[in-house]
């Protein structure tokens, strides 16, 4: 991303941006005071008005511009880990994001079929993020 780790972190520790870039999610409804802090909670909906199902993410693990780890809610087919690794690059920073499902419906899907359904909404959600730290950076 042509910003900086700083910049992309930011985006990522405000919750109230969190629909903003991560497909899927529509709105927040709570975002815990301490977010991004280890334990601290997001409380949004999934999908499209009126068919909007409440779930929550948490946090796993946080090193403040480095490392994000998730624990996210996909009601009523399972659970997903993700990870977000910043990694700061001169005028610029490489986001990686990891994701799987750990639980559920979606959580016995085979090894291999999992990368296809994650892979493309990891895109455009990086994509969205990009814009939004990038935007933020000027």
């Amino acid at each position: 991303m042509k910003a900086s780790a700083e910049a992309v972190w930011k985006v990522l520790a405000d919750g109230w941006l969190y629909p903003s870039w991560v497909v899927g999610a529509s709105r927040m409804r709570a975002v815990d005071p301490q977010w991004p802090a280890v334990g601290a909670e997001l409380h949004h909906s999934q999908g499209a008005w009126p068919l909007l199902l409440n779930d929550s993410t948490h946090v796993l693990a946080s090193v403040p511009g480095h490392e994000l780890v998730l624990h996210g809610n996909l009601r009523p087919v399972g659970e997903v880990d993700i990870r977000m690794l910043l990694e700061p690059m001169p005028g610029a920073c490489m986001v990686t994001m990891e994701e799987d499902f750990v639980d559920g419906l979606l959580g016995h899907l085979p090894s291999l079929v999992r990368p296809m359904l994650i892979g493309p909404r990891n895109r455009e959600s990086l994509r969205r993020l990009a814009y939004l730290a990038e935007g933020g950076s000027r």
